[in-house]
């Protein structure tokens, strides 16, 4: 995907802020306001329950095995 540059304006208390947390997480300030940015737009919670749902999907007659239909979610 292609990125586009986008420049914002905050506080400094706002900046060493992103910065640190950034840090803290391993990641550069840019990834860390995108992942925010995503998360805010809910992307991350819809991966994760597309994820989920292909992850049951895949795995569905095991659990059907090992838990029976009524507790692996099977109709």
């Amino acid at each position: 995907m292609a990125k586009t540059q986008l420049n914002v304006r905050v506080d400094e208390t706002t900046a060493e802020a992103a910065r640190l947390r950034a840090s803290e997480r391993g990641m550069s300030v840019n990834r860390y306001i995108e992942e925010l940015v995503k998360q805010d737009a809910g992307e991350a919670g819809r991966t994760f329950v597309e994820s989920a749902a292909d992850f049951m999907k895949q795995y569905e007659s095991i659990f059907t095995e090992e838990f029976g239909a009524e507790r692996a979610g099977a109709r």
